[in-house]
């Protein structure tokens, strides 16, 4: 375990509270989860190099009690530009040396409901900024204007934004990986249809739209879900990713959202969007997390420390770039890596 690099990082970066402090056992109303990647690149060409999203902390919700790693190479803990994302990187410059990386993350969560009267004006302002696949003007203006229509109160227009997506958006099965997020082009060519980074991206950039910093939380589900089956995954999390939304209301705090859910069990539990069952759902994720989930970070649009390749819309999934190109991130089979998480009790 590289602890000493670690918080030689965590010294130059200061973005994660917690990170690197002893570990101890979550207090009552935590869960505590360890969370372990096994990375193997099938190359022996230099240079090759792999980034890991790896758990932050999160307001008053989510801390990060340590993260290690093993590899025959030199690994770093890097922070994103904007975001001050956490980012485990890797390099390999020799041909001889095994391309492994096995990380360890040991999180603490709690369920989330309701505000958390917490933002700086600089953090307020960045989660206003479009980007270049959630713009805030053209289509995605006009259409957040005219779901919003005469409302004024922030709450009143996050709620008609969050009840619009649920009504017109569905899940697509097919959609690779949790979806690609261009919102602009969802509306402009009609197509509601995708996944997480999808419809949540939509709330997100809806949101900006009218004046209500929003933003992603990329992350992955670590545990079955108490709510609903399909909520839920542990064990292999391998392909268990997961972004969820959360938006400001002024005098209130940051809110937890999570349409994009309501809509994945419509579809796997096959459920009508009328019954009880998704009307419960649909208020509760209005407000309400289940933190059998671990987010990442908020990042978007945005290149890596070190990276050839073009800019990330996010970064969800381990990324790779070798002397034969960008390794495809949703084909975990080729790639080759695993996730696993187990629940500390």
């Amino acid at each position: 375990m590289y602890r000493r690099d670690l918080l030689k990082g965590l010294a130059a970066g200061g973005a994660l509270a917690t990170l690197g402090s002893s570990a101890y056992a979550a207090p009552a109303g935590w869960r505590e989860f360890e969370i372990t990647y096994r990375v193997r690149l099938d190359t022996r060409q230099a240079p090759a190099r792999l980034w890991l999203p790896v758990p932050q902390d999160a307001l008053d919700y989510q801390r990060v009690v340590d993260i290690s790693w093993r590899s025959p190479t030199a690994v770093s803990l890097q922070w994103e530009g904007r975001s001050r994302a956490p980012v485990v990187a890797a390099t390999w410059l020799d041909p001889g040396i095994a391309r492994e990386v096995d990380v360890t993350a040991r999180v603490q969560t709690r369920d989330r409901s309701g505000f958390y009267p917490d933002a700086s004006h600089d953090e307020l302002a960045e989660y206003l900024r479009p980007t270049a696949s959630s713009p805030s003007d053209g289509v995605v203006l006009k259409k957040a204007t005219e779901i919003v229509g005469a409302r004024t109160d922030p709450l009143d227009k996050a709620q008609a934004i969050y009840d619009w997506i649920v009504d017109n958006t569905f899940r697509r099965a097919e959609t690779r990986g949790c979806g690609l997020g261009n919102i602009a082009f969802m509306i402009e060519a009609g197509d509601m249809g995708g996944k997480c980074a999808d419809i949540n991206s939509l709330f997100v950039g809806l949101a900006r739209a009218v004046g209500l910093p929003a933003r992603d939380f990329f992350g992955v589900r670590v545990a079955d879900s108490q709510v609903t089956k399909s909520l839920g995954k542990s064990g292999d999390i391998t392909k268990a990713q997961h972004c969820r939304a959360e938006v400001f209301i002024a005098g209130k705090g940051w809110f937890p959202v999570d349409p994009a859910d309501v809509r994945k069990v419509v579809l796997e539990e096959q459920v009508p969007v009328d019954s009880d069952k998704v009307k419960a759902l649909r208020k509760r994720l209005f407000g309400n997390w289940e933190m059998n989930w671990v987010g990442f970070n908020y990042a978007r649009d945005f290149k890596l420390q070190g990276q050839d390749g073009a800019s990330l819309g996010f970064l969800m999934y381990p990324y790779a770039e070798t002397v034969e190109g960008t390794s495809d991130p949703l084909d975990p089979d080729r790639f080759t890596y695993s996730i696993s998480s187990k629940e500390i009790t």
